[in-house]
């Protein structure tokens, strides 16, 4: 039950966090493409977060050192993109955007919890880090080919490109865990 009430509760500050932070507005892009740089902010703050859950519910339920070392990687590098992030809206004196990727990534994650908390030991171990290069993949797919290109806010731009590199790395990172998880 203890360990439940934490995925809950994990769950739920993610989501208090993102709309606390974030004005919600009616969502008016189809695409990715058609986002704007607030509503693009939104979907990167809420994929920071998400990443960030799954590290803590990897550190819950994970004894495997490479695992657990990566899930603190994860909490450390989102929770300094996110704080950097935070800090140039608040200096541009703009609130992230609400809109249906941020809200459909939400969505998903939720599941996801829900299945990956279920697990223990090796599977779980898998599990987590196969979402993890599949999660890295997917975001930096659409961060380099969809929002950077779109960003029209040069500092914005630049904060996007920074946090890129580091991801990009994380999904190395990510690709090398699922080798050692699969015993290859």
């Amino acid at each position: 039950m203890q360990f439940k009430s934490l995925v809950l509760a994990l769950s739920l500050s993610a989501v208090t966090l993102a709309s606390t932070a974030c004005a919600i507005t009616p969502a008016s892009a189809q695409t990715p493409a058609d986002l704007n740089d607030l509503e693009i902010a939104h979907v990167a703050y809420t994929a920071d977060n998400i990443d960030i859950q799954y590290a803590h519910l990897a550190l819950a339920i994970s004894e495997t050192p490479e695992i657990r070392e990566f899930a603190m990687t994860m909490i450390r590098d989102h929770e300094a993109v996110n704080a950097q992030a935070l800090a140039l809206l608040e200096k541009l004196g703009a609130q992230p955007e609400d809109n249906f990727l941020s809200q459909s990534l939400i969505a998903d994650s939720k599941d996801l919890i829900d299945e990956m908390s279920q697990l223990r030991g090796a599977e779980f171990d898998k599990r987590y880090a196969e979402n993890e290069l599949t999660y890295h993949k997917a975001v930096n797919d659409l961060v380099g080919n969809s929002f950077i290109p779109n960003i029209e806010n040069a500092e914005v731009k630049a904060l996007f490109e920074s946090g890129l590199t580091i991801f990009k790395a994380h999904e190395k990172h990510a690709e090398m865990m699922v080798k050692k998880v699969n015993g290859s």
